[in-house]
């Protein structure tokens, strides 16, 4: 199974950068191998329908971005199944998630979209400051990210290796415009 982690985000916009920073966090602090199945870190910033190429080689992906949900607070984090999203999901809050959502959809318009499932965190912050500094409530947030992300690769029997467990999301948020925006597969 070829699986995809794409995190979406514009790194430039605080907490809207959640998704591309979440995925150079996993990338730095875990190897992932399995001997049937690859895994795939993919920072598709704002890219959105530029992506399709790439999602649709993919068996099963992971989305990670801003959503925004009724009666929800920053940091909530939410996982769903794309074609099965929570009616209290909205998806079109900040400045590219209007694009991601019509991707997907074009994909499954096409009949190409592949198992997708959405990582989701409510933002505090996004605002036309640039800045790379995340709020208090999604750096929290990440733990609940980090381990949902986990858990769906342990039930896909992927081996989680942590490679490095010192590092965090806020320094990974100072760095991650220095890093590829896409990185090739993780096997």
């Amino acid at each position: 199974m070829n699986i995809l982690i794409l995190g979406i985000g514009n790194i430039l916009f605080q907490d809207e950068g959640i998704g591309a920073h979440f995925i150079h966090y996993l990338d730095e602090k875990y190897e992932f191998n399995s001997e049937t199945s690859s895994v795939s870190i993919v920072d598709g910033g704002t890219l959105a329908q530029r992506l399709i190429p790439l999602i649709i080689q993919y068996d099963k992906v992971f989305v990670v971005d801003c959503i925004d949900a009724l009666n929800s607070k920053a940091g909530d984090v939410y996982f769903f199944d794309y074609l099965n999203a929570p009616a209290e999901i909205d998806w079109q809050g900040s400045a590219h998630e209007v694009e991601m959502l019509q991707t997907l959809n074009m994909i499954k318009m096409n009949g190409d979209l592949p198992s997708t499932h959405v990582v989701g965190v409510i933002p505090k912050r996004i605002a036309d400051d640039t800045t790379f500094e995340l709020s208090d409530e999604i750096v929290k947030a990440v733990d609940t990210m980090e381990h949902t992300i986990v858990e769906a690769l342990l039930k896909l029997e992927i081996d989680v290796l942590v490679k490095n467990n010192d590092i965090t999301i806020e320094e990974i948020s100072k760095i991650s415009f220095k890093r590829e925006i896409l990185n090739g597969p993780r096997i």
